[in-house]
C-alpha cells in the first residue's frame, strides 16, 4: 500500500535533521549502470508453459526448499507453516501462534540454517520479530519445536513491515525491515526500521557490521522485500517505492538509500543510486532470486515476473504479465528451473481457480 506523498514541511524537517541536500525527483524511469555479473545468463523459456506444482494455498508469503526434497511455505494469515513433500503432498508442519495477521502483517519470511533451524519473520500484536524453531522429524513428517526469540521490538504497522529474511554466503542472517508507516525511522540509526539488518544466527551483532554495536547494515529503505546474492557474494535487494519508483539496489555496508528524502534516482545527492527502477504500477517488487547470472523479481501490483540482466546497462524484461496474477516470491527450482509463488488470495488480488499456487518455470540459456 502506498501512503500519500509527504508534505514539504515534513521533508524540510527531515532534511534538517539528517543534514542531507534536497534531491530532485527523476523525470522518467531509466536503467542505470551496474557491475557486470560474471556468469552465464539464463532466461525464461518462452516455448514452455508454467507448470503448477501445488495449488490451494492461502495467502502464502515465503518458501524455502530443503535438501530433503521438501519445501516449507509460510501462510501470512493462517499462521501456518506447510510442507510440500518431494512427492507433491501438502501438509501442516505447525502453527506460529504469536503471529497476529493484520493488513500486510502476519507470518512472513522463512530462512533455514543447517536444515535443522527454521527462522521466521512475523508480526505479533505488539511488534515485528524474528524467531527460531528447531525443525524436528524428517521429510513428510516435519514438526516445529519450541520457539526462541532472535530479535524483537521492531516497529509494526498494517503496512510496510518488510519481512524477508535470508542467510548470506557469510553465514549471517539478513532481514528487510520496513518503515512501518513512520518514514523518519529510515534515516534514524537509533531505529531498526527502514533498514536492512545483518546479524549472527542467534541475533547478536557481528563485529564487522558497519555501525559499531548495531544490527543496521544499510539504511534509508521504505519497504524492501527481496534479498539475493550474486555469484561474487554481492547482496542485492528489491524495494517498494511510494508513488513514483520501485527499485533494485546493490546493497553496500553502511550505505544510505535515501528514503524518505529520495525515491528512485537522486543524481547529485549522497544517496546510493538504484541499479534499476520501475514505475510503481509495473512492479511492486517482492521476492528476489539470482540464477546463473540473471535476477528474477516477483511483481505483486505489476502482476508479472521481472527478469534482470545486470551489466554496463542493466536491462529488464517482463514475462507472465497478468498470466498468474500477483507474484509474491521466487526461488530456484529443481534442475535449473524457477519457482514462482502467487499471492492472489491476500485480499488485494483476483483469485483464480486453484489459487494460490507454486508454479514451475523452465529456464534456458540467454542469447
Amino acid at each position: 500500500m502506498r501512503s500519500p506523498r509527504f508534505t514539504a514541511v515534513l521533508v524540510a524537517g527531515l532534511l534538517a535533521g539528517c543534514a542531507q541536500s534536497p534531491v530532485a525527483e527523476p523525470e522518467q524511469s531509466a536503467a542505470t549502470s551496474a557491475p557486470s555479473v560474471d556468469a552465464a545468463a539464463v532466461t525464461v523459456n518462452a516455448a514452455e508453459e508454467a507448470t503448477t506444482i501445488v495449488s490451494g494455498l492461502d495467502a502464502p508469503w515465503s518458501m524455502v526448499r530443503l535438501a530433503s526434497g521438501s519445501t516449507l511455505i509460510s501462510e501470512r494469515d493462517t499462521q501456518l507453516i506447510k510442507e510440500l513433500t518431494a512427492g507433491g503432498d501438502l501438509r501442516e508442519v505447525g502453527i506460529v501462534g504469536e503471529a497476529a495477521p493484520d493488513g500486510e502483517g502476519g507470518l512472513l519470511g522463512l530462512a533455514m540454517l543447517d536444515e535443522t533451524q527454521l527462522h521466521a519473520y512475523l508480526t505479533t500484536a505488539t511488534d515485528n520479530r524474528i524467531v527460531r524453531f528447531e525443525l524436528e522429524g524428517e521429510a513428510g513428517s516435519y514438526a516445529l519445536g519450541a520457539s526462541v526469540d532472535i530479535i524483537t521490538g521492531l516497529g509494526k504497522s498494517r503496512i510496510h513491515n518488510g519481512g524477508r529474511i535470508a542467510f548470506g554466503p557469510d553465514g549471517m542472517l539478513y532481514a528487510t525491515v520496513g518503515d512501518a508507516s513512520d518514514p523518519e525511522t529510515a534515516q534514524d540509526l537509533d531505529s531498526l526500521n527502514g533498514k536492512i539488518l545483518r546479524m549472527q544466527p542467534d541475533g547478536s551483532v557481528p563485529d564487522d557490521n558497519p555501525f559499531d554495536g548495531s544490527l543496521v547494515y544499510s539504511l534509508g529503505h521504505r519497504n524492501p522485500q527481496g534479498l539475493a546474492w550474486d555469484d561474487d557474494g554481492q547482496l542485492w535487494a528489491s524495494e517498494f517505492g511510494q508513488n513514483t519508483w520501485d527499485e533494485l539496489n546493490i546493497i553496500r555496508a553502511g550505505a544510505n538509500y535515501g528514503w524518505p528524502l529520495a525515491e528512485g534516482e537522486s543524481t547529485g545527492s549522497s544517496f546510493e543510486e538504484p541499479v534499476y527502477q520501475w514505475a510503481t504500477d509495473d512492479a511492486s517488487p517482492s521476492g528476489l532470486t539470482f540464477i546463473d547470472g540473471t535476477f528474477f523479481i516477483a511483481g505483486l501490483g505489476g502482476e508479472r515476473l521481472w527478469e534482470i540482466h545486470p551489466g554496463e546497462t542493466t536491462t529488464a524484461t517482463a514475462t507472465f504479465e497478468n498470466a498468474a496474477g500477483r507474484i509474491r516470491d521466487v526461488i530456484p527450482g529443481p534442475d535449473g528451473s524457477l519457482w514462482m509463488l502467487t499471492n492472489n488470495t491476500d485480499g488485494r488480488g483476483d483469485p483464480r481457480d486453484g489459487d494460490d499456487r507454486i508454479l514451475q518455470v523452465e529456464l534456458t540459456a540467454a542469447p
